[in-house]
């Protein structure tokens, strides 16, 4: 049955396209949804991401770095230094401001670093200089160009104006970008000396991450201390909790609208075979016979149109970033999972649907052209 169900629906290319595209289509609007949901949830942690800290250190009850406030003293980062297995301690300064260059505003995360920062800056530079000093400041590239700033130039930032020394790469997302400055303007402009944001910490080679934290909190009190990958996580809950009902509304409505064509396509491609099934069902099938090629068809169907859904997302992903766009996609495992296994079940609910109507077909009405 499987052979028969491959033969007739290669047999008209025509019908072909229509319900495999179809269904494409609308496996693509799944997919390619669920990947830019993806995408931006890892445009959010690209900073903490690439920071090179094993750990981070913030105030007390501090999580993360969106939306939030964290104030250490100087002598916090003198005691971490010294707790066993930490091998540096970078400190840095964070809030969120705009970059004005002209009548733009571009929000970004404020980040100031000290001159000899080896963890914490830029992690990759297309053009200029890795780490600013006094009165010079590095910001994304594509930022840069969609404002008209080049290497140079002048930007106001915490209404200071800093010349552009570096642009980097891969530090704008669609909510905000990174800009990097000195640690001196930034403690000249705010106020802030002898405190810091957070502490970057590297453990010493050999030391676990989580056991290193652990001796941190228990020697120092009022802080918070997270791996690298637990602060990222918190950093991802909290921008997910702000936006979930948009995403969850947006993110079923697309999910919807796809699974609604694609029943519809594989229900209309099956109803369309009607002939075919009443000449078989007149040379002797039985009905479970129909039922079996019914259903490989639509599972054929939906394979071939999840492929090429999939195919024209993966594509979109390379291609997409070419444009400047600082929309990032990215298909995790789970929505490959999620969408593979809906789409087989809605591929069968659909082809069962008809199936009482192939199974009732009389064969001398089939030959009379009916």
């Amino acid at each position: 049955m499987t052979r028969l169900a491959f033969r007739n629906l290669f047999q008209n290319k025509a019908r072909l396209v229509i319900s495999v595209g179809g269904v494409a289509l609308a496996l693509l609007l799944i997919l390619a949804l669920d990947a830019i949901f993806t995408g931006v949830e890892r445009q959010v942690t690209a900073y903490i991401d690439k920071s090179g800290a094993d750990i981070w250190v913030s105030q007390e009850d501090v999580f993360n770095m969106h939306m939030a406030f964290s104030s250490l003293p100087d002598s916090v980062a003198r005691k971490v230094k010294i707790v066993p297995g930490v091998e540096s301690v970078t400190p840095i300064h964070y809030l969120t401001n705009n970059i004005v260059a002209g009548d733009e505003r571009n929000l970004a995360y404020i980040i100031g670093l000290t001159e000899d920062a080896s963890i914490g800056g830029p992690w990759m530079v297309s053009s200029g200089r890795s780490l600013p000093v006094e009165g010079e400041a590095i910001m994304d590239r594509s930022v840069a160009e969609k404002s008209g700033i080049a290497l140079g130039d002048e930007v106001e930032i915490l209404g200071e104006e800093f010349e552009i020394v570096g642009l980097s790469e891969g530090t704008a997302s669609l909510v905000n970008s990174v800009a990097f400055i000195s640690m001196k303007d930034f403690e000249a402009l705010r106020g802030s000396y002898d405190t810091f944001s957070y502490l970057l910490v590297n453990v010493e080679k050999g030391e676990s991450p989580q056991v290193v934290a652990a001796r941190i909190e228990a020697r120092i009190r009022d802080v918070t201390v997270q791996t690298v990958g637990d602060f990222a996580a918190q950093e991802r809950k909290v921008v997910k909790d702000m936006s979930t009902d948009v995403i969850t509304i947006m993110n079923l409505i697309g999910f919807l609208i796809g699974l609604a064509v694609m029943a519809l396509t594989v229900y209309t491609s099956t109803l369309s075979r009607r002939r075919e099934y009443g000449m078989l069902k007149a040379l002797g099938a039985r009905n479970t016979d129909l039922y079996r090629t019914v259903l490989a068809q639509a599972l054929l169907s939906v394979t071939l149109g999840f492929l090429f859904g999939l195919s024209i997302t993966l594509l979109l992903t390379l291609v997409i970033p070419l444009f400047g766009s600082n929309l990032a996609l990215e298909i995790s495992r789970f929505s490959l999972l999620k969408v593979a296994a809906v789409s087989l079940v809605t591929a069968g609910l659909s082809a069962m649907i008809p199936i009482r109507q192939i199974a009732g077909l009389d064969p001398a009405m089939v030959f009379r052209g009916r």
